[in-house]
């Protein structure tokens, strides 16, 4: 009796070339341009222990460079087109869900708001991006301490980045670059006055770090402490439509 197999070889050999190309993109994401520098000095600094014969130093080398790769991947993402819908800014794991008054720079006034902090180890993807469609009304920088990016104060006094993203509808929403005890740069791509699409890339953290979002009263939150997020795909909350009087036709 002959093998099934055999009676669609094409059919077989569809499926494993698919495996294979899913295997490839997965292993070959784009890396962000900023990283390419840090890649070829790990890189430099491993091709020059091999040469001396240094094994003690080659493979610590190796590691960091096979690490530094993986850490500066950008990987594209399947962002939800939902206008109601706020998304991740940021991969990790949701640290805190807690009442706080938001950072003055962003000017959202001194009443508590629902801050959720995903905190990004060095082993994230460390692109930032926008929880909606906006344009930023605010972009601040603030130096400060380089405490664990684990600490409730590290929103408070951690060095930072703050970004006031207006919606169409008129809701601000804040978004806090935090730097981390292993973070020393904060790197962030707009300005005041640029329009930004939901997951659209605006900043990334270099090694470790934290991210706080800042939801608008109304706003029903979907996560949870412990949940990890994927930036620009993870629906973190959901808007309540704004609800406008109707206007009144005027006879002339």
């Amino acid at each position: 009796m002959r093998d099934k197999s055999s009676l669609c070889p094409r059919s077989t050999d569809l499926r494993s070339t698919k495996s294979a190309q899913i295997m490839l993109a997965n292993f070959l994401v784009p890396i962000l341009s900023d990283g390419w520098r840090f890649i070829a000095l790990f890189a430099g600094a491993t091709f020059l222990a091999a040469l001396t014969g240094l094994a003690w130093l080659f493979w610590p080398l190796f590691v960091l460079t096979l690490w530094s790769i993986y850490f500066f991947r950008d990987p594209s993402r399947g962002v939800p087109q939902d206008d109601g819908l706020l998304i991740a800014p940021a991969d990790g794991l949701v640290q805190m869900v807690v009442p706080a008054v938001p950072p003055a720079e962003l000017g959202l006034g001194d009443k508590p708001l629902t801050r959720v902090s995903i905190f990004l180890s060095v082993f994230d993807v460390h692109i930032n991006r926008s929880p909606c469609a906006a344009t930023v009304d605010v972009v601040a920088y603030r130096p400060g301490k380089f405490l664990s990016a684990n600490a409730d104060k590290a929103s408070e006094d951690n060095e930072r980045t703050a970004l006031a993203l207006r919606r169409a509808d008129g809701r601000v929403i804040g978004c806090v670059q935090i730097a981390g005890y292993v973070a020393r740069r904060i790197v962030c791509y707009v300005k005041p006055g640029q329009t930004v699409a939901a997951g659209e890339r605006f900043g990334h953290i270099r090694f470790g770090s934290r991210t706080d979002l800042y939801l608008p009263e109304g706003a029903r939150l979907l996560v949870s402490p412990g949940q990890r997020m994927i930036g620009g795909e993870t629906v973190m909350a959901e808007l309540d439509p704004v609800v406008t009087e109707p206007r009144i036709a005027v006879e002339f």
